[in-house]
């Protein structure tokens, strides 16, 4: 189900919106996606495909970007553009579809689907999912640390006053 009237072109970027996070997929034309999918990355499966984060390989794909898909959104996102220049549709497409049936490496923080993708269009390896989680990861741990340390403080104050009072 597209999100946007935007037809995808050969060496798209198509990001399809999962169950908390999203699955990155290469349009290669005719409807065909060349994606990289763990063993548990199934279209609808929800919590069931975070499940990916436990397996360390994945095999590339070629499959109807409908089928993949499922009953998920998904919108065409080319969103380096501007930073990363693109390579050649053609070059893109080529280079997908030699790697469809290898098994490749898969880790979630540095060779996961989008890693695979934007390495396709731009030559760049990059995945802003983990930059992103990384980063809000930090700002959690921050805020979890700050939190402990005003309850150690507040705990502290009430054993000194008790200790007083005593």
């Amino acid at each position: 189900m597209a999100l946007s009237q935007a037809e995808p072109k050969p060496g798209d970027l198509i990001e399809i919106f999962r169950f908390g996070y999203a699955h990155w997929a290469l349009y290669v034309g005719d409807g065909y996606v060349v994606h990289l999918a763990p063993p548990s990355e199934i279209a609808g499966a929800g919590a069931a495909s975070l499940m990916s984060a436990l397996t360390d390989k994945a095999i590339v794909k070629k499959e109807l970007l409908s089928e993949v898909a499922g009953k998920d959104k998904y919108r065409v996102n080319n969103k380096h553009d501007r930073k990363y220049s693109p390579l050649p549709p053609s070059k893109i497409v080529r280079q997908a579809e030699e790697k469809v049936g290898q098994e490749m490496l898969y880790k979630l923080t540095s060779d996961n689907c989008e890693h695979f993708v934007n390495e396709l269009r731009y030559g760049v390896s990059r995945s802003d999912q983990v930059t992103e989680a990384v980063v809000a990861g930090g700002v959690a741990v921050g805020l979890l640390g700050v939190g402990l340390a005003i309850a150690a403080l507040i705990g502290s104050l009430r054993g000194r006053r008790e200790r007083e009072e005593q």
